[in-house]
Order: C-alpha cells, then structure tokens, then sequence
C-alpha cells in the first residue's frame, strides 16, 4: 500500500480542510470520507492550483472538483464546466444543487436537444456556475448571451471523451472567448491521458498539479470480467442467458445507434422489458429511459459509448458488451458503471471469433488476461487471433481475485486498480 493510500484510509473531510458549511451538507447526505480522488484533489483545487485528474467513473471525481469551487465561489465569481454529454452536464450540476441553498452558489446546464429560450432565460439569472455541452456554449458564445469577464474556474470533465467525440475544434474556440490561463484555475479529469490532451495541458493550464489514484487503463477492482467466445449467430441467445442469470439492473452496450435499437427491439419482443439510450433518443426519450431504470420498472438499459457517458445508475448488477467497442478505453469506461460505490459488479464481453485483436488490445490495456466463460445453449467458438484463457464454467465467483499485476503473470477475474503515483485505489464507504 502506497503512504497517500495509508493517508487516505480513515481521514475525514475535516482533516483535509473543508469548511464546516460544507461539512454540515455531506453529513446531512451520510458522506464522511474522502474517496482517493476528493482526498488528494480537493486540498490542491482549494490552495489554488490547476489540477490534473486521472480517476475512472464511480471514483467520487464530481465532488471532488465541486466542493472547494463552491466555497470560493460563494465570494464571487464565476465557473463554467464542460462536459461531453447531456446526461454528464446534469449529473454534475445535481452535486452544485447539494451547495445551492448553503452556499448561495447557483447553476444551470445548457446542452444540446433542450430549448435554447429557456436556457437563455436560465443564464439571464447570472448563475454561477454554468454546467454545458461544448456545441451549447459555442451556440451561446456566438450569440452573445454568455460572458465570462470574472470567470475564476474552468472545468473539464471526462476531457478524454470530448476529444474522441471530435469538441476539439471547439473546446479551442471556447479557450479564445475566455479569460487565459494566468487568470482562471482550470481542472481537468479525465480516465486516460492521450496526445492530445497533453497538449491542451501545455497550451491552457497552469504547471498542474497531476492526480492519478488509478493507473491508466485500469478498472475498478470490484468488477469481475470475463469473456464468452462465439460465433455472431449465438450473441441473441447468449444475452438473454446472461440476462436470466441476473436479477439486477443490466446495461447492455452497442457499439451503433442502429444494433442499440435492435438489440432493445428483440429484448422486448422476448419478455425483457428494455430501455435504449442513444444519439437518436431525445432529451425527453432519454429522461424517460433514465427514469423507468432508475425506478425499477424497467431494469434493462441498451445504450452506445457516446450516450453512456454520464450515467449514473445506482447498484448496475451486470455490463453486457454485446459488441466490443471501437476504442480499447471504451472498454473501461463501459464496464465501470458497475461496481460503484465499493459494490461488486460484473461485466461480460461477447468476443466473436474474429476478434482476437480487438481482445487483445482491451487486455493491454487493463494489463489483465481476462478469464473465459461458457454458457448453457451457447457452443464455444476460438479466436482467429490475440489471446484468451482457457474455459471456464460461467456462473461461480472466482476465488484469489487479486489485483494489479507487478510484473509477469496475470490478474484473474476482478481488474486490477490499485497503484498510482500519489493515490489508493479502494475508496471509502460513499462515493459522490
């Protein structure tokens, strides 16, 4: 275990300096220890430093950026946050609501598919904070309706995922309409650190302060993965086998709007009744979608990469990737909407034959060999290319889970997601 781990475990909020009006909003919400990220992030952020945060969904990352703005905030001034997706914008501005009425810090979000009036009508109220897609801000930017002269924070969330969803072009053209660098504290986190983002730290940020409480590429720990190999013919069966087995909230991902929309199709034609998330849905379709998993009623969620991204549904029992996805990064970013909150999760691949690459570079990616399964009514088929385990019978917890590899051999069933330059991996008993 790493000395800012051992620090980590056991410390309150208290002891790493916030405030007591912000102390008295987690107590009422039952959130008393810092998660790895909150521990080391929220005293940087707060002694004034730009910050670099590598942390993988679930880890309490929100938070840990939200809590010392809003307590400078509530001095004066103003922040904007970017995210890639709708669902992310309104996720993150839910955490600023806990500090609305303590604080007095108010927010707004402004994305694509909503009523631009209303919005406008929002950010004539002079929020605070203002939580946005980057196409919304650009839209409002050139229009004149938004400025940020006393702009004090920068926020960029899951910056990974706007350059793979091509806001580069974008992000550059909010920079040129807001104060620089040596004027504002700018954050970034992300789960990756590509090229690209490396030289946007160059150009727009501060000597940051980098925090990684988790590798790059890695998981969270309490997600048990495997694999079943198959021929393309078996993957309906295959889902609905897994489905059975399963009594909790399910997310199946796609890699197309298109194979989204069928796969719900067939769920539902088969007595599952499925929700589908996607590019195609509008905002109300998606709050809908949202609203009937989050309830119960439906407890079966099809989504692609794109529209995931944000999601926050408590206790996902299982992740299904009944395709691989595009990008190897996608893999982790699918399989960790589960096993949040220091619950244990489970995510299954469906690896067709001809995929043997595409395994290959997932495992390369979370330094892992990932165990394969079987399934009853499902034939075995074997990878054209890459690597796999041999067989195992799907269904039973794996023992010795272990974690991080430290040199050769493999990890079996749970991800590794321990070590990290100046961080633990476990978080502690409520996540944010």
């Amino acid at each position: 275990m790493q000395e800012n781990e051992k620090k980590a475990q056991g410390a309150t909020f208290a002891d790493i300096g916030v405030p007591s009006r912000a102390l008295q909003v987690l107590n009422k919400r039952k959130i008393t220890e810092p998660t790895p990220i909150q521990h080391q992030a929220i005293p940087a952020i707060m002694s004034g430093n730009d910050c670099i945060g590598i942390a993988q969904t679930g880890t309490g990352k929100t938070l840990a950026f939200a809590l010392p703005m809003v307590e400078d905030l509530a001095e004066g001034g103003t922040a904007i946050v970017l995210a890639p997706t709708r669902e992310l914008a309104q996720q993150i501005q839910e955490t600023f609501l806990w500090f609305d009425k303590s604080h007095k810090v108010t927010s707004t979000v402004v994305v694509g598919g909503a009523s631009m009036h209303r919005q406008i009508q929002e950010l004539r109220k002079k929020p605070k904070v203002v939580v946005a897609t980057p196409g919304r801000m650009i839209d409002l930017l050139n229009q004149g309706v938004v400025r940020f002269s006393k702009l004090k924070y920068l926020v960029l969330d899951e910056a990974d995922r706007m350059f793979d969803m091509g806001f580069a072009p974008q992000l550059r053209k909010i920079f040129s309409f807001i104060p620089g660098p040596d004027e504002r504290q700018t954050l970034l986190f992300s789960a990756t650190m590509p090229d690209q983002i490396v030289q946007l730290v160059r150009e727009h940020m501060r000597t940051p302060v980098r925090i990684e409480v988790a590798p790059q590429g890695t998981a969270a720990e309490n997600v048990e993965q495997e694999i079943i190999i198959l021929d393309r013919a078996h993957r309906k069966t295959a889902l609905i086998e897994l489905i059975k087995q399963t009594k909790g909230t399910v997310i199946v991902f796609t890699r197309t709007k298109y194979q989204a929309k069928e796969v719900t199709k067939f769920l539902n034609t088969s007595k599952f009744r499925s929700e589908e998330l996607h590019g195609n849905r509008t905002q109300g379709q998606r709050k809908r979608a949202m609203d009937m998993v989050q309830s119960g009623k439906s407890r079966i969620l099809v989504a692609t990469d794109i529209a995931a991204r944000g999601i926050d549904i408590s206790a996902v029992e299982l992740v299904i990737n009944f395709e691989l996805p595009d990008q190897a990064e996608d893999y982790v970013h699918r399989i960790g909407r589960t096993g949040r909150a220091q619950l244990s999760g489970r995510a299954v691949s469906l690896v067709l034959s001809d995929q043997g690459n595409e395994l290959r570079d997932i495992q390369k990616l979370v330094n892992m060999q990932i165990p394969v399964a079987s399934l009853p009514g499902v034939p075995a088929a074997q990878l054209s290319g890459g690597s796999s385990r041999s067989s195992n019978k799907f269904g039973g917890r794996r023992g010795g889970g272990g974690g991080r590899r430290s040199g050769g051999g493999s990890s079996r069933g749970r991800s590794g997601g321990g070590r990290s330059s100046s961080g633990g991996s476990r978080g502690p008993r409520r996540r944010s």
